[in-house]
């Protein structure tokens, strides 16, 4: 009998000790937005769903992918320690809608994490850039920014928790570049920085794609930040990530890295030393995709 009592008493206390775990576990949210462009470019639910995965392995992290943009749950950002958006951007943002930058701010003002990768960096001018640079540290601003596909060579990375196992790489993405940062880049860390070559220019004067106060920074040889580190004065911390157009560049570990790295960065999770585990199993990147017709 004493050795029953024994064994249940030990079950209850590993649960216990499990519940107590999981309570203290940090949670990351994901948002990712409806199919977008073709195949292979914007797959917001395949992005997320792989940086899900890498961080299942990772001990006192949990975290929820909502899938098809804006949850339609009530209080889905419940106990987050930080939120991370892989969606549109422009006047259709998700965080633009009518009552949710309040929502947003909310969560900002308790300390709460933000992460937004490639287009979910624009906001509009008339709506969200101020609430951006002021919880995000960074926006895509048109007539300002530029979004060119354009090999991006990252030959030095700062000291910093977010670039810890990332070696200098280079990439092919659409990078936009030339964002619209805090007056003195108060709070910002440049975290991957670039000089656009002169490809990045030779599209016509447009919302996103010139203007000459970027063709004369192009022509001068100006470095570009193309992600960023942010800690706001609450103590909250964000990060802008312009990459990620091409669902294949998750294949390379460092730019995988460098990203799953900030987004425990910002959940105020220490970094291991070697960044966070970014290992994928054969095939994952082709796992989830959205179904979508083929470009013409």
């Amino acid at each position: 009998m004493t050795s029953y009592v024994n064994k249940l008493f030990l079950a209850f206390a590993l649960a216990t000790s499990a519940l107590a775990a999981d309570a203290a576990d940090k949670k990351i949210i994901f948002v990712a937005g409806p199919p977008s462009h073709g195949p292979g470019e914007h797959e917001y639910r395949a992005g997320c769903l792989v940086f899900q995965s890498c961080l299942s392995g990772i001990p006192g992290v949990a975290s929820v992918v909502y899938t098809n943009g804006w949850p339609a749950t009530p209080d889905p950002f419940e106990g987050a320690a930080t939120l991370v958006f892989y969606t549109d951007g422009g006047p259709g943002h998700p965080l633009l809608q009518p009552g949710r930058a309040k929502i947003i701010g909310a969560l900002m003002d308790q300390g709460v994490g933000l992460v937004c990768l490639h287009y979910s960096v624009e906001p509009t001018i008339e709506n969200g850039e101020k609430d951006f640079v002021a919880w995000l540290g960074g926006a895509f601003e048109i007539n300002w920014s530029v979004n060119p596909m354009w090999t991006a060579n990252f030959n030095t990375l700062p000291d910093h928790p977010i670039a810890r196992g990332v070696k200098p790489f280079s990439l092919h993405d659409e990078w936009y570049f030339h964002m619209r940062f805090p007056d003195a880049m108060k709070g910002v860390t440049p975290i991957l920085t670039a000089v656009p070559d002169a490809s990045t220019t030779t599209r016509p004067d447009g919302p996103h794609e010139d203007n000459p106060v970027v063709r004369a920074a192009v022509a001068s040889g100006e470095p570009q930040v193309v992600a960023w580190a942010f800690e706001r004065a609450d103590g909250g911390r964000a990060f802008g990530f312009t990459g990620g157009h091409f669902h294949r560049n998750w294949a390379d570990d460092n730019v995988r890295k460098l990203v799953l790295n900030a987004m425990l960065w910002t959940a105020k999770i220490e970094v291991p030393p070697d960044g966070a585990p970014a290992a994928l199993k054969p095939g994952q990147l082709d796992w989830n995709m959205d179904a979508k017709p083929k470009r013409p």
